[in-house]
């Protein structure tokens, strides 16, 4: 039997993946992260529009494998050594505050049918998107300060927890059981301590496997790079067997991988994240911002002047859901950081996505709230971080902990 394959709107979609960061490269000043203009450019060049490239079964598949990868690569960015102490305690208390606030927002809009399920609204908009979050911090010197370290701990709990709440309640196959996907998630968790110990325990064996590693990890085999898919699909398939999504196997994949190694020998293990990054970012991630926006459905947005207005409000949902946590951050911060922190803790884009099209799937989000709140998410980290960097400029400096060079914001 002979499949039929077609490479010619992957073709076009990757001639965007390449032109997007070039021309981006020619004004770095400019702070626009190249998510938001892929997506854009997907909605020029899609059926909404010109109508140049579809998202045929070829790019649908890539498109898969890139929203994994992209999960994969966010538990990668974790880091464990900020998530303690009081950090930890606050930024639990900071999500669950989110959730409150958003379920307190989302159930009068079911109740007035403006959606459908307020859970699903509440958790889609209680996340952050760390990649955009942590170069900001880092950008202005306040990365390894108190402030970056409660914010870093704040955003890096809310992309995580927010995935496996949207896991435990909704998959693409529907609405599920909340008791039963406890005692799942729990099992699941249980299998990736056992797999960390196993990969992390001293033993025999482990020299030789280890001197395997080392002599083939820059050679054609790639040893550690297929060591790290091999474990990204085996929970991917493994969640989908336990009925959660298949982001929640990916993202607990890179979390796994973020809590075993360590950043600071990444030469000895032959630059694997830096591999990683380069696979995901270099081909998968931009394959699925272009193909969101090939579906983005911009008919429906345009259908009538309640559809626009639907923008503006899951903004400032956003604004609110997540930034007036950030209050709990009042004493470990500064008042003059709040405003800031709550700017970081409301950027969302990337979750807000892979929700939206869960929410789609299952028939809990209707498309013009789908594409509303990816529009919303698009116009937060454009504004937000832009105004966030405004502030955390006239921060007082701790010459003991931020450095010299105060630089613009790039993603």
């Amino acid at each position: 039997m002979t499949i039929d394959v077609s490479f010619d709107d992957l073709l076009a979609v990757m001639a965007l993946a390449v032109l997007i960061p070039l021309v981006l490269g020619l004004f770095p000043k400019l702070p626009i992260p190249s998510s938001v203009v892929e997506i854009s450019a997907g909605i020029l060049v899609g059926p909404a529009l010109l109508d140049l490239v579809r998202a045929d079964a070829t790019i649908q598949v890539f498109a898969k494998l890139g929203v994994a990868i992209l999960l994969f690569l966010a538990g990668l960015e974790l880091d464990f050594g900020k998530l303690r102490g009081r950090p930890l305690k606050l930024g639990i208390w900071a999500y669950v505050l989110s959730l409150v606030i958003g379920l307190g927002i989302c159930y009068p809009l079911g109740w007035s049918d403006v959606i459908i399920n307020p859970l699903l609204v509440a958790i889609i908009l209680s996340s952050t998107s760390l990649g955009i979050v942590a170069p900001v911090l880092k950008d202005t010197g306040l990365l390894d300060t108190n402030t970056g370290r409660f914010v870093i701990a704040a955003c890096s709990l809310a992309e995580f927890l927010s995935i496996v709440v949207l896991s435990m309640f909704f998959t693409e196959r529907g609405a599920a059981d909340p008791i039963v996907t406890i005692v799942k998630l729990a099992g699941l968790a249980v299998i990736v301590v056992i797999i960390a110990m196993l990969a992390t325990r001293p033993a025999k064996w482990r020299h030789r496997v280890d001197d395997v590693l080392y002599r083939l990890q820059n050679s054609s085999a790639q040893l550690r790079v297929r060591g790290a898919m091999l474990l990204m699909i085996a929970l991917v398939v493994l969640s989908q067997g336990l009925k959660f999504d298949a982001i929640l196997g990916s993202f607990m994949a890179g979390a796994m991988l973020a809590a075993v190694t360590d950043p600071a020998r990444e030469d000895e293990f032959g630059h694997l994240r830096d591999k990683l990054e380069a696979i995901g970012f270099g081909f998968f991630v931009p394959v699925f911002f272009i193909a969101t926006g090939l579906s983005f459905p911009v008919d429906q947005l345009l259908s009538d002047s309640s559809a626009l207005l639907r923008v503006p409000m899951f903004l400032v949902l956003l604004l609110v859901i997540r930034g007036l946590p950030a209050l709990l951050l009042r004493k470990e911060i500064g008042a003059k950081a709040l405003l800031p922190a709550a700017l970081l803790q409301a950027t969302s884009l990337s979750f807000i996505v892979v929700g939206a099209q869960i929410g789609v799937a299952t028939g809990e989000l209707r498309p013009i709230n789908a594409a509303s709140m990816i529009a919303a998410g698009m116009l937060s980290v454009l504004i937000f971080p832009a105004l966030a960097l405004l502030g955390l400029r006239r921060q007082p400096r701790d010459d003991a902990e931020v450095s010299e060079h105060l630089g613009g914001f790039e993603e």
